[in-house]
């Protein structure tokens, strides 16, 4: 496939993830019918840039992302400083996830000053970040081995750089990329439904950057190749990837039939808040509306549950099958590190890390401030 056709795969699923992640982050801890008293019969639809769920008037006049966005671009930096420094990668994305905990406690730890993106004034506020993954990261950084049985999402939400780091020309196998991406995941969240998901949203993802003209029933196939996949990736856990496959066949017969996303979500998928739901949701919001972005991330993030991140997967996902290009201009706008995530990107589709953006985004802030 045309480089400048995976370059804009590449970008379209890492701003995808972000854009649903700001669109469902103002939403994340409401119900639906707070969510309709604030933003109208048709939920929110448009990135919000009040900020007005902020303690205090910190406003930036920015769309926020939330801690999923912020831990997917350390989760990239720490690809790319395997690579950089010659180092195995899961070691290397461990290390980015202790800097971007230090971020989250203000404080600082010599030797883990790697990822230049730590500098960055939005990556060291807090966005609602995960318990398990302060607490799992925090026994890492002392020296603990972290023992938890959670299958929250915040293992899967972080790990779309995987694989559109390895899918450019061929760099890693795609089964190699679903094992890494499970592996990153049960950093944190050790429960297998906490990490197993991961490994299908990565073939996903790979299969649908790879694809010249994706279309929704190649997307269908890949969902189902994937789901095989991990049965054979993980042979230890017959229980746990039946039960996740059976909700997944949910999310595939109900894309196909239901035009009631809210109750279908909440009834039926879950609310998002463990991972396999997370993946669930994102699968029906992105085979219902495939060829439709907009609705896809309107329908991903209108539920009671765990809005952001389940807007993020979405985004993920099909924007690694329609591209940046094809992503609305009006959800580009105004989102928060959207240069900064789109630089990323391509590093992750030269397969090396890159400054020069941060520096010049640096240095015209301060000369704004002087």
């Amino acid at each position: 496939m045309d480089e400048n056709k995976v370059r804009d795969r590449v970008r379209g699923s890492l701003i995808g993830g972000a854009v649903g992640d700001a669109l469902g982050y103002p939403v994340e801890f409401m119900n639906d019918v707070e969510i309709h008293r604030r933003y109208g019969a048709e939920g929110i639809t448009r990135l919000d840039k009040r900020q007005w769920w902020q303690e205090g008037d910190n406003s930036n006049g920015k769309a926020v992302i939330s801690d999923d966005t912020q831990m997917t671009l350390f989760t990239a930096c720490g690809l790319l400083n395997a690579k950089k420094y010659e180092v195995p990668f899961l070691p290397s994305i461990c290390r980015a996830y202790i800097e971007w905990l230090l971020t989250q406690t203000g404080k600082r730890k010599r030797g883990f000053d790697k990822c230049w993106i730590r500098e960055l004034p939005e990556l060291n506020v807090r966005r609602a970040p995960g318990n398990t993954c302060i607490t799992s990261l925090n026994d890492i950084l002392m020296g603990r081995e972290p023992i938890n049985n959670s299958k929250g999402c915040g293992g899967v939400m972080r790990i779309a750089p995987i694989p559109l780091y390895g899918v450019v020309d061929g760099r890693l196998d795609i089964r190699e990329i679903c094992l890494l991406a499970a592996d990153v995941s049960e950093l944190t969240h050790q429960h297998p439904l906490g990490y197993i998901p991961s490994a299908l949203v990565a073939y996903v993802i790979y299969k649908l950057v790879q694809d010249e003209s994706p279309e929704r029933d190649n997307y269908k196939n890949y969902i189902r190749e994937g789901l095989g996949v991990i049965a054979e990736l993980f042979p230890g856990n017959p229980k746990e990837v039946m039960e996740f496959s059976r909700l997944i066949d949910t999310a595939i017969r109900l894309s196909d039939t239901s035009a009631d996303d809210v109750r279908t979500i909440e009834d039926e998928l879950g609310g998002g808040w463990v991972a396999e739901e997370t993946v669930a949701i994102a699968i029906y919001c992105s085979l219902a509306y495939f060829d439709n972005f907009e609705k896809a991330m309107i329908a991903a993030v209108n539920h009671n549950g765990d809005s952001d991140s389940t807007g993020a997967v979405t985004g993920n996902i099909l924007g690694a099958a329609v591209g940046y290009d094809a992503i609305p201009q009006f959800f580009k706008d105004d989102l928060e590190l959207h240069d900064v995530s789109l630089h990323i990107a391509d590093d992750l589709w030269r397969g090396e890390t890159t400054k020069y953006l941060y520096h010049k985004q640096l240095k015209e802030r301060r000369e704004h401030e002087l």
